[in-house]
């Protein structure tokens, strides 16, 4: 799981760079690319940390992503931020939907659940990181995290270890 981690960390830190350098004009690019991937990526450490910490860890590396980001960028601060509350709004949208679906194949889990994390985090983000409501930003960022998130569901499995991918979510436990 240490890619996952890797990749979802790499992720948040390129995406609120990107963002604080070129502000909502890379919004949808960003969306797709990154944010696709943090979501997508969210649900295989969901996967791994099931019954093992999972709150708190994804907690820590929400956390951890948002300070990466700041250190490396001072200016980036309100992006950081803001990326902070989205993803913690959107993990935990994510993580109930998740178990939700838990006995589904594993990509209707997946993408089911990249639909609502989207949907909250294409509110949040760009509302508090640009400081006002931008209906076609979140709209356009909305479509690029689910089809982001729907490319990276194919992709990721590559990554995953054989015991992971055989330990389906029960649908009656989120943590």
């Amino acid at each position: 799981m240490t890619i996952y981690v890797f990749l979802y960390l790499a992720a948040i830190i390129v995406a609120n760079l990107v963002i604080a350098w070129l502000g909502p004009a890379a919004a949808i690019v960003v969306a797709f690319v990154c944010i696709g991937l943090d979501l997508t990526a969210r649900d295989a450490l969901h996967d791994a940390w099931r019954h093992r910490g999972l709150w708190p860890k994804m907690a820590a590396l929400i956390a951890t992503g948002s300070l990466l980001s700041w250190l490396l960028n001072r200016n980036a601060g309100p992006v950081a931020l803001a990326s902070f509350v989205a993803f913690a709004a959107a993990g935990s949208a994510d993580a109930v939907v998740y178990a939700i679906l838990g006995q589904r194949a594993r990509l209707v889990r997946v993408n089911g659940s990249n639909v609502v994390s989207a949907a909250v985090d294409s509110v949040v983000f760009p509302t508090l990181a640009f400081g006002s409501f931008l209906p076609w930003v979140i709209l356009g960022q909305f479509l690029a995290k689910v089809a982001g998130g729907a490319v990276w569901s194919f992709i990721l499995p590559a990554f995953r270890r054989p015991d992971v991918e055989r330990a389906a979510p029960r649908p009656d436990v989120i943590a």
